[in-house]
């Protein structure tokens, strides 16, 4: 019984979740109903278990949630974004709109900028793009998913998402972990995108379709809010407050916080940190794994000088600075506790004497700890329809067996971390992901006129590029 009540407890967490019900209220009474079927203590489990992993998730990544949502409600509110997406678009011209728009959505969310806060300036301008260049605008989700969600949350090395950055206290990683294979899955993503979406669109010109115009207005039901937080970093409520200038800033100011993200984020992981002696911290009374904290530290140090940059930078564009900087604060709270709560859940199940049994199956794939490392990442972003959560229940119960799998078979953990983040960032696009609903909800497509597109481009270019690096890292190792 004791498995039959894991899925059962899953199948009614998930299908509820894509009914809308906040995960805050399902993943608690998914995993008390786990503990009840597997005959288990259930006040203990939820007390003890359950707020334990929720508690450690919110405990390591807080920080993170918190400036990344600063940073994305400042880069909104100083116009840094839309100069961006302005400039990149004008540069290349109508005739070239398809890469016009993906390289906007790359740049922007690639330098730290919530996928979240991006589709609301990347949609209208997409829209006046495609109007321009008569390009169905069903194809709109495609385009923008393929820039936003896919290569520069994880492949792309330095990149300070939440997806690039969960495995690193597990692997010991930077940011920057496998920089060549990162890179390869980048180009391969991106080349496989671009073709499917210059065949699509000629495709539609040849079958007479046009641009379709709509009333252009966004409109975030309560239920998208709810899937979306799901699977993102940023509550899309809290984009209504603060207030956005009308005075853009140059391009060169705009894109200046999103260069000091990464080229920060770099210095501190690969040169200053791991220069500094950090001894005192691995004694009592902190008792810190330093080696599985640089990473984390860079991108928040990296994070904070983008904040302090784009304040200084935009200080007479930011018209209430407060508003914005507590819309941004506000933000990251539903999110995190949100896929907090699913890691509670997570942390049940793991508890349950029948997840043993799950767990040695999935250790004992065949083929080595690459292919099953790959397998458990891409089913639990599948089920649970975000990249970070999954990657994070699958990393709270067998990341130290990873790790303990690298050591015997002599695998760099860099190597682990890169196929982890791109292995989570495939089937997490499923139709039932919040990111997907979310775009889809603001670009007003429906899933039958755009969803198959858009699994093109953001998942099969993608499970393409995974392919490809894993024979690559199986047979040279980590670059």
């Amino acid at each position: 019984m004791g498995l039959l009540a894991i899925l059962i407890s899953l199948a009614l967490l998930m299908w509820l979740a894509y009914k809308g019900w906040s995960v805050l209220l399902l993943a608690p009474a998914a995993a008390l109903l786990t503990a009840i079927l597997s005959g288990e203590v259930v006040l203990a489990n939820w007390t003890t278990t359950f707020m334990s992993g929720a508690g450690s998730f919110v405990i390591r990544w807080f920080p993170l949630f918190l400036l990344g949502g600063i940073f994305g409600k400042l880069m909104d509110d100083t116009g840094s974004i839309t100069a961006i997406a302005k400039y990149l678009t004008k540069q290349l011209g109508v005739k070239r709109t398809m890469l016009a728009v993906v390289l906007a959505s790359a740049v922007v969310t690639y330098g730290g900028v919530s996928v979240f806060v991006a589709f609301f300036v990347l949609v209208p301008m997409t829209r006046e793009m495609f109007k321009a260049a008569n390009i169905p605008s069903r194809l709109m989700p495609a385009a923008i998913g393929l820039g936003a969600f896919t290569f520069t949350m994880s492949a792309m090395p330095g990149s300070p998402s939440t997806n690039n950055a969960i495995p690193m206290p597990y692997f010991g990683t930077t940011t920057f972990a496998a920089p060549g294979l990162g890179i390869v899955a980048s180009i391969i993503t991106m080349a496989f995108g671009m073709w499917w979406l210059h065949r699509a669109e000629a495709k539609a010109r040849t079958a007479g379709e046009s641009y379709t115009e709509d009333d252009g207005k966004i409109v975030i039901p309560e239920k998208t809010r709810e899937q979306a937080t799901n699977s993102g970093d940023f509550d899309p409520a809290e984009l209504e407050h603060g207030k956005r200038t009308d005075d853009y800033p140059s391009f060169i100011v705009a894109v200046m916080p999103l260069v000091v993200v990464i080229v920060v984020n770099f210095l501190m992981a690969l040169i200053v940190l791991p220069r500094v002696d950090f001894s005192a911290l691995e004694s009592a009374p902190w008792g810190i794994d330093v080696n599985a904290s640089i990473g984390v530290w860079s991108v928040l140090i990296a994070l904070a000088t983008a904040n302090l940059t784009a304040v200084v930078l935009n200080f007479k564009r930011l018209q209430s600075l407060r508003e914005s900087l507590d819309a941004g604060a506000n933000s990251s709270a539903l999110p995190i506790l949100t896929i907090a709560s699913l890691v509670g859940f997570g942390a049940v199940v793991a508890a349950m004497p029948t997840f043993e049994v799950v767990r040695d199956a999935v250790l004992q794939i065949p083929g080595g700890p690459l292919v099953s490392l790959v397998v458990a990442m891409n089913s639990l972003a599948a089920l649970t329809g975000t990249a970070s959560g999954g990657m994070a229940i699958a990393l709270n119960a067998l990341g130290s067996e990873y790790m303990r799998m690298a050591a015997e078979y002599g695998i760099d953990p860099a190597l682990m971390h890169r196929l982890t983040v791109v292995s989570a960032g495939t089937l997490d696009a499923l139709p039932h992901n919040g990111t997907v609903l979310l775009l889809l909800q603001i670009s007003k497509q429906t899933h039958a006129n755009s969803y198959f597109d858009m699994f093109m481009t953001v998942i099969v270019g993608v499970l393409i590029s995974l392919v490809a690096i894993f024979f690559l890292g199986a047979a040279f190792g980590s670059f």
